[in-house]
């Protein structure tokens, strides 16, 4: 039960110590970034999605995924 207990306390101090304006702002212009260039997937025809090696499916799930779910690699 302590370990339950000290990580459930870790978690909480990291969420809190992560809040800041900055980094909401951040996650924010990500969020709006990811949405723009999924939009503009969706909108390349199958001759195009070809030129850059991806399928039609492939481009429409990408284009489908909610726009606060980005790359973690943008989050460094």
């Amino acid at each position: 039960m302590f370990a339950s207990l000290h990580t459930s306390t870790l978690a909480v101090a990291h969420v809190q110590s992560r809040g800041t304006l900055a980094d909401l702002s951040k996650r924010l212009r990500l969020a709006l970034t990811a949405r723009r260039q999924r939009a503009q997937l969706a909108r390349l025809d199958d001759a195009m999605l070809a030129d850059i090696g991806v399928t039609p499916r492939e481009a429409a799930t990408e284009a489908a995924r909610p726009a606060w779910d980005v790359p973690s690699n943008w989050l460094r």
